[in-house]
C-alpha cells in the first residue's frame, strides 16, 4: 500500500476493520462547521470508492465507529489516525482532521472496506505547500477543471493555490484589454474560492503588476504607460510579450492604474495575501525611466515601485508576494521593503543550486521556494527533470527556513503543455514539501502510476519519462522559427542562429523510432488502467504523437533551410496532412479542459506550417 505523502510515522499493527454500510463516521462535538462540510465531502468520495458510505452523526462514538475528533494540543495540521478491530480514530487539529481524512481515503482506494489495522502519526515539514497554475500566456481553463485541479490538490494535501493573471480576468472597463480573449470572471473567482476554502485550500490571488504587461501595455488606451514607446504599434511576438511591455515608473499614472486593478482584484479573495510578481523587468532603466535609473541606480528605481505596492496591499489588509529574480540580483535590499513581505525564490533548472535561496536567506528574506513542473514548452513534461528540481528546492527550504514551497507551472508560448499532464510534477511538489525523506525516482513514479492513474502495473510514468531524450525539433525551437522566418524574431536573426534551431535527419529519425516504441507501450497500458482513468492515456498518446510529427517537420523544413538535401514533394505534403490532422485531435484534447483563449494563435502557427511544408 502506498500513501502519498507519506506520513510522517506508520506502525503496522494486527488485524483489520471493515467499513460496512452500517459503520457510522461520528464528529465529536469539539469539530467545528468547516469540519462538518468536510467530513461530508469525504463521505461523499468515499461513496465513489466503496459504492456506499458511513452515515454522519454527531455526538459519542460507539465501537465500530469511525471516530472524527478535534483535538487542539495538537499542531493545527497534525493528525493521528488509529485503525483498529474495533473502529477508526481519527484525532488533530482541524487542518489536520482534513489531511487525515485524505490518508483515509488512499487507504481505501487500495484497500477497499477491509482497512489494515495501523497507526499513523503525521505532520508537515512545510506549512505552506502551494501549486501555482499559468492562465495567462496561452490557456484560461474552464472553471469546471479548476474545481478538479483544487480537488487533486487537497488529495495530496497541498493548501495553496495561485493562478498566474495578467490580462485573463474580465477588469470592468477595460474591454480592450480583455476583448479578444475568454477571460475569468468574477463570479467565477468568487465560486473558485469559497469551493477551494471548503477543501482546505487558500486561493491566492497573483496579479502581474511590472515587467510583461503586453496586453495592457498595448491597448490603445494605456500604452503610454509603457517604458518603452509605441509598444500598440509592434507586431505580437511570443518572445517579445514576455521581454518587454513594462510600466513606466516614472508616470504616476501608471501605478494609479495598478493600484485600481489590484483593489478591484483582490477584493474577490478571502485570502490575506496577495502576489504582486513584479518579474522579468527586463526594460526597466532602457527607456522612459533611464534618466531615473541613471541618477539613482535601476535598483532603487525598482525597489521604490515595489516598496510602494507593497505598501498599499498592506494598506488593504493583505500580505504582499512577490517574485525573487529581480532582487536576488542585489538581495541587500530586501531591508528597503516591508517587513512583512514574502519573497518567492525561484529557480527551475535540473541542478539547481541553493545560490538564490542561500543569498536571500542571509539577506533576511521572508521567503518560499519556487521549483517548477518542467512542462512548459513541452508535448509531455520533462518528468525526471521536475523530479530533481523539486527535491533540490523543497531540501533548500528546509534547510534554509523557507516558510513555504510554490511549485510552478508556467505557460510560455501558448501553453502547448496539456495541464492534465503536470500532475506527477505537482504531487512531487506535494510529497517533497510534506515529508523530506524523499523517495527514489522510479519509486515516487511507481507510486503516482499506481495512486493517480490506477495503473496495476505501476509503468506509465516509466514510460512518459522515456519521452524527455526524444525531442528533436521542440515547441520552443518551432515557436521560434515561426518568428524568425516572418522577421519578427529578436533572438534568431542571422542564418548560423536560425540553423541552430534544426536536429539533424539522422538524429531525429533515430528519436522518432523510439517514439514509436513510447507509443506502443501506451496503447498496452490501456489494459492495465482503470477505467475512470483510461480517457487519460489517449492525451499522452497525442503529445507523443505531437513530438514525433514535430521531430519530422523540423527534420524536413531544416533540410530546406540549411540546403542539405532537396524536399520530396510528396513526402512533405503527406507530412502537412500529417501535422494538420494531428492538430484536429490536439484542439480536443485542448478543450476539454480549456476555454478558447489564444487557441487561434497556435492554429494559426500550425496552419503556417502546413504551407510552409506544401511550399518546399
Amino acid at each position: 500500500m502506498y500513501l502519498i505523502p507519506a506520513p510522517a510515522r506508520v506502525e503496522k499493527k494486527e488485524g483489520a476493520f471493515t467499513v460496512s454500510y452500517e459503520t457510522w463516521a461520528v464528529l465529536e462535538t469539539g469539530c467545528s462547521e468547516r469540519t462538518v462540510r468536510q467530513a461530508q465531502l469525504f463521505l461523499e468520495k468515499t461513496k465513489e470508492v466503496l459504492g456506499y458510505a458511513p452515515m454522519l452523526t454527531r455526538g459519542s462514538a460507539q465501537k465500530g465507529d469511525i471516530r472524527i475528533r478535534r483535538d487542539d494540543g495538537m499542531a493545527e495540521q497534525s493528525y493521528a489516525l488509529r485503525i483498529g478491530p474495533e473502529g477508526v480514530v481519527l484525532s488533530g487539529g482541524e487542518k489536520g482532521l482534513w489531511h487525515g481524512m485524505q490518508t483515509l481515503l488512499q487507504i481505501m482506494e487500495q484497500e477497499g472496506a477491509v482497512l489494515p489495522a495501523l497507526c499513523i502519526e503525521d505532520s508537515p515539514a512545510i506549512l505552506n505547500r502551494g501549486y501555482y497554475f499559468d492562465c495567462a500566456r496561452g490557456r484560461v481553463p474552464k472553471l469546471e477543471w479548476l474545481k478538479k485541479l483544487a480537488d487533486r490538490m487537497a488529495y495530496y494535501k497541498l493548501n495553496q493555490l495561485q493562478l498566474y493573471i495578467e490580462h485573463s480576468y474580465l477588469f470592468r472597463g477595460m474591454t480592450e484589454l480583455w476583448r479578444d480573449d475568454t477571460p475569468l470572471t468574477a463570479a467565477q473567482i468568487l465560486e473558485l474560492d469559497r469551493y477551494c476554502q471548503e477543501r482546505g485550500i487558500e486561493l491566492v490571488p497573483s496579479l502581474s503588476s511590472f515587467g510583461h504587461l503586453y496586453k495592457l501595455l498595448s491597448t490603445k488606451e494605456y500604452a503610454h504607460l509603457c517604458e518603452l514607446p509605441d509598444s500598440d504599434a509592434q507586431p505580437f511576438s511570443l518572445y517579445g510579450r514576455m521581454a518587454h511591455h513594462t510600466i513606466d515608473v516614472t508616470n504616476p499614472d501608471g501605478i494609479a492604474l495598478i493600484k485600481a486593478m489590484v483593489k478591484e482584484y483582490m477584493e474577490l479573495f478571502s485570502s490575506r495575501q496577495f502576489n504582486l510578481c513584479a518579474d522579468e523587468t527586463f526594460d526597466l532603466g532602457t527607456g522612459k525611466s533611464r534618466a531615473l535609473a541613471e541618477k539613482n541606480g535601476k535598483s532603487s528605481v525598482y525597489i521604490g515601485y515595489v516598496k510602494e505596492l507593497a505598501q498599499f496591499i498592506l494598506d488593504n489588509g493583505r500580505r504582499p508576494m512577490f517574485w525573487g529574480d529581480i532582487i536576488v540580483e542585489f538581495p541587500e535590499m530586501i531591508r528597503e521593503l516591508p517587513e512583512e513581505i514574502i519573497c518567492l525564490t525561484w529557480g527551475y533548472a535540473k541542478e539547481q543550486s541553493d545560490f538564490s535561496v542561500k543569498a536571500m536567506r542571509e539577506a533576511g528574506a521572508v521567503q518560499y521556494c519556487c521549483p517548477g513542473c518542467a512542462s512548459w514548452n513541452e508535448f509531455v513534461p520533462l518528468y525526471r527533470t521536475a523530479y530533481e528540481n523539486i527535491r533540490r528546492m523543497c531540501a533548500y527550504a528546509g534547510q534554509y527556513g523557507a516558510v513555504g514551497v510554490l511549485n510552478t507551472d508556467w505557460g510560455d508560448f501558448l501553453h502547448l503543455n496539456h495541464p492534465e499532464f503536470s500532475a506527477p510534477g505537482m504531487i512531487y511538489g506535494a510529497a517533497f514539501s510534506w515529508n523530506a525523506d524523499v523517495p527514489a525516482f522510479e519509486e515516487i513514479n511507481r507510486q503516482i502510476s499506481r495512486i493517480e492513474y490506477h495503473d496495476s502495473s505501476e509503468k506509465l510514468l516509466e514510460i512518459l519519462s522515456g519521452v524527455e531524450e526524444q525531442k528533436a525539433f521542440g515547441w520552443y525551437s518551432a515557436c521560434m522559427y515561426w518568428e524568425a522566418a516572418r522577421g519578427i524574431s529578436e533572438r534568431f536573426r542571422t542564418e548560423e542562429e536560425i540553423a541552430g534551431l534544426f536536429a539533424d535527419a539522422a538524429d531525429a529519425e533515430a528519436k522518432n523510432r523510439r517514439l514509436e516504441e513510447i507509443k506502443a507501450a501506451l496503447y498496452a497500458q490501456i489494459r492495465t488502467t482503470d477505467g475512470r482513468d483510461r480517457e487519460r492515456i489517449w492525451p499522452f498518446i497525442m503529445a507523443v504523437e505531437g513530438t514525433e510529427v514535430f521531430n519530422a517537420v523540423g527534420c524536413m523544413i531544416g533540410s530546406a533551410v540549411l540546403k542539405k538535401n532537396p524536399a520530396d514533394t510528396a513526402a512533405a505534403w503527406a507530412l502537412a496532412k500529417r501535422l494538420e490532422l494531428w492538430f484536429y485531435y490536439y484542439k480536443e484534447v485542448y478543450r476539454r479542459i480549456s476555454r478558447q483563449s489564444e487557441l487561434p494563435r497556435m492554429e494559426a502557427m500550425i496552419c503556417w506550417y502546413g504551407d510552409r511544408l506544401r511550399s518546399l
